[in-house]
């Protein structure tokens, strides 16, 4: 099976958890948990309100929960993230805003399966 990458557009707006394998694009509004094995974009049109666990995550547009990735998280110039971010590494930058605590590094990026198994589901 061949990798794809999965677009929610911006005129989508989803309450709920959302799970994906594989790549996924939003730009539109989610009010609820994104979890996944694979790596997110939110785009500049995007507004997450829910806690984001994935491999990896591209942040242009705002969200307001936690942000936990096994590997980087990437804030570019027009993010605002509201909430905490654990991540493998993490790169801001200039014109992003941050208003919360991170943890960066190997053991930062090893809570996401602890997050997983500690998590209810729902």
């Amino acid at each position: 099976m061949s990798s794809s990458r999965n677009v929610l557009s911006n005129d989508v707006e989803i309450k709920g958890t959302i799970k994906f394998s594989n790549d996924l694009i939003i730009d539109g509004s989610i009010e609820g948990e994104v979890i996944s094995d694979g790596s997110l974009t939110i785009g500049e049109n995007a507004l997450v309100k829910g806690d984001i666990r994935t491999k990896s995550v591209i942040v242009f547009g705002k969200v307001d929960g936690n942000i936990t990735v096994r590997e980087g998280c990437e804030l570019k110039a027009n993010a605002e993230i509201v909430g905490d971010i654990r991540a493998g590494t993490l790169s801001i930058e200039g014109g992003a805003t941050f208003m919360g605590n991170s943890q960066v590094g190997k053991h930062a990026a090893s809570g996401v399966a602890a997050a997983k198994e500690t998590h209810p589901k729902s």
